[in-house]
């Protein structure tokens, strides 16, 4: 690497041009002299240093992004567009004992938004009912049937959150039934913003607040001080109402942060990472209680928890049961009702795993046999009868984990010949603009998305015109997201390197996610050893340096794939990459090595 410059983009890491999976390998690119700064100040080793230049940590950030703060890094709520208009309408509403509902998506991060709100009302002294849609009758987000059924239940005010910007029609329709609506989101939405009584959203064209990182959860617990500051400018606050420590359900916004998949720097970063502190007391009987049935143990929470013990089990309830139970289970106080709800989430979980596996079988096996999934394609779309929608968001991940390529998976309704689908995309690639992009033409029923994720509705026929005009507006996209698909190592270390020591100085960048990815480690020359097949396509194995040091290692749903294979047959002089995950199992201090990728030297 040239002193006081970043790597050049074209330097193959050990070597490896392509590997096992088709990819190059590089070392993350890192100012050398913004290195030595984080050195210098921050009192680091060199790869740790080098590890928070390379993530874009400028040499006066540094101590900021290890330990942030709210005094340093909390918005003004007054900078996003109609928030103080919604503090105003909500705090009115409350005030004068009008019947506020939150009506929120099904996901961890609706969810997490309406345990936020309906925890800000009890502690002002009100109830707020929750209304969540069901994926299979009612669709995503807010519908004239909705708000009609809200309105005959006697609502005078609805706050959306995690949806809502993009519903223009239903929302007119609710103005012209003198429903009033404030709207919480942060999805991608139109220039021209919906009918009501305000539009919060970081990404809506033309808001300042620099926040558009922020989950829904995020922008919600920015509306909850806002709240409060209303509320305390109108003197409701006093002995017997006091001021809501809103510090106390920071637990909730980390949820929706790492569910939702949201970039992890500045604000959202001290959001996720004060959260996740509020979390390991485990105060929250419905996360508590969810913990427990998942059958984990109240160790300090990490994101591992929030985004592969919680977040599936949350998600099951919207996926392929009761939409509502999620919102239900982070709002309640009772500890009999969380461990119910709890137990009802884990048991759909188990159920959603198995109809998960079935259609990413039946979806893989129409892929190949198609050849969607060719180099010349952009994306990926495939479309299957039956197909649980509460699943294809899951199995397009799984099919983009393996194709690496933005991909949407259709459900199609035998009947009516409606499609159901939702998509994942690939670092570089606006998938979410794309079919923003395919409604505009007509081409959708709905649909919309941000950048990594979206879903949409298809009328019968409309598949293959969705799939041609996919695959034309992200063309250009696709050469500069190929260009940049590597596999970006932090460091090169040895079996014997592997400790726990290692492990926890480079925590210190935690929490991981987006914009902040969890650091990869590279291992050159191993064989692996004593390699064991497992159940769901995964591999265990030792991997063993030339000196005889090892590892214990394991390779996510990796069997049937060329880097697999090479597990599976013992074979040596390999170069793997991954990351270091603890390992606590009876008591030991240890880790373990998550393999990302494989390579051999030997092939070109």
């Amino acid at each position: 690497m040239a002193d006081g410059g970043p790597l050049r983009a074209e330097s193959a890491f050990l070597g490896v041009e392509r590997s096992l999976s088709g990819r190059a390998w590089r070392l993350r690119p890192a100012e050398s002299t913004v290195t030595r700064a984080h050195m210098q100040a921050l009192g680091l080793d060199e790869p740790l240093a080098r590890a928070l230049a390379s993530r874009g940590v400028r040499a006066d950030q540094g101590e900021q992004f290890l330990r942030p703060t709210f005094k340093a890094l909390f918005p003004d709520p007054s900078c996003f567009t109609d928030m103080d208009a919604a503090a105003e309408a909500i705090v009115e509403a409350a005030e004068r004992g009008a019947k506020v509902h939150v009506f929120a998506d099904y996901d961890v991060d609706g969810a997490s938004s309406a345990a936020l709100l309906v925890r800000w009302f009890r502690a002002f002294g009100a109830e707020l009912p929750i209304y969540v849609p069901d994926r299979l009758t009612e669709g995503y987000g807010p519908s004239p049937r909705a708000f009609d059924t809200l309105k005959a239940q006697g609502a005078e005010l609805v706050v959306t959150v995690d949806c809502g910007a993009a519903a223009n029609e239903a929302l007119e329709h609710a103005a012209k039934i003198g429903l009033e609506v404030v709207v919480i989101d942060h999805h991608m939405m139109r220039a021209q913003p919906p009918r009501a009584r305000a539009v919060v959203n970081p990404n809506r064209p033309g808001c300042n607040s620099g926040q558009g990182n922020l989950a829904a959860a995020g922008v919600v617990f920015v509306l909850l001080a806002a709240l409060n500051r209303e509320a305390r400018k109108r003197g409701l606050f006093g002995p017997d109402r006091p001021e809501p420590d809103i510090r106390r359900w920071l637990d909730l916004a980390a949820m929706g942060a790492i569910c939702d998949v949201t970039g992890l720097t500045g604000f959202n970063r001290a959001l996720t990472g004060m959260g996740l502190k509020v979390m390991s007391d485990w105060a929250n009987p419905g996360l508590a209680a969810l913990l427990a049935a998942a059958g984990a143990e109240q160790d300090v929470a990490k994101s591992n928890h929030a985004g592969f013990i919680l977040g599936p089990r949350i998600n099951a309830g919207g996926r392929i049961g009761r939409a509502d139970l999620g919102a239900r289970l982070l709002s309640t106080d009772d500890p009999d009702e969380a461990r119910a709800i709890a137990l009802e989430l884990d048991a759909l979980n188990r159920t959603r795993r198995e109809v998960e596996a079935a259609v990413t079988d039946q979806a893989l096996r129409r892929v190949e046999a198609s050849g969607a999934h060719a180099d010349d394609s952009a994306v990926v779309v495939v479309e299957g009868d039956d197909w649980h929608p509460g699943v294809v968001g899951i199995v397009a991940g799984r099919l983009r984990e393996r194709f690496r390529k933005p991909v949407v998976v259709i459900g199609v309704d035998p009947v009516t010949g409606v499609g159901k689908g939702s998509g994942r995309s690939q670092p570089g690639m606006n998938l979410g603009g794309a079919v923003q992009g395919a409604w505009e033409a007509g081409l959708l029923l709905a649909g919309g998305g941000h950048a990594m994720a979206a879903g949409l509705t298809v009328a019968r026929g409309g598949v293959d015109p969705l799939r041609d005009f996919l695959n034309d507006r992200l063309a250009d996209e696709r050469g500069a997201a190929v260009a940049q698909d590597w596999v970006e190592i932090d460091a090169l270390i040895d079996p014997r390197g592997t400790t726990r020591d290692l492990f926890e100085s480079f925590e210190q960048l935690a929490p991981f996610g987006p914009a902040n990815p969890e650091p990869l480690f590279a291992l050159e020359g191993v064989q692996a050893r004593e390699p064991v097949a497992m159940n769901g396509g995964h591999v265990r194995c030792r991997l063993v340096g030339p000196d005889g040091a090892s590892v214990k290692a394991i390779w996510w749903r990796c069997a049937d794939l060329p880097g697999g294979k090479a597990l599976l047959s013992g074979q040596g002089g390999l170069s793997v990459a991954g990351r270091l995950k603890a390992d606590d199992w009876n008591g030991r201090r240890g880790v373990q090595f998550e393999i990302e990728d494989a390579a051999d030297p030997r092939m070109g």
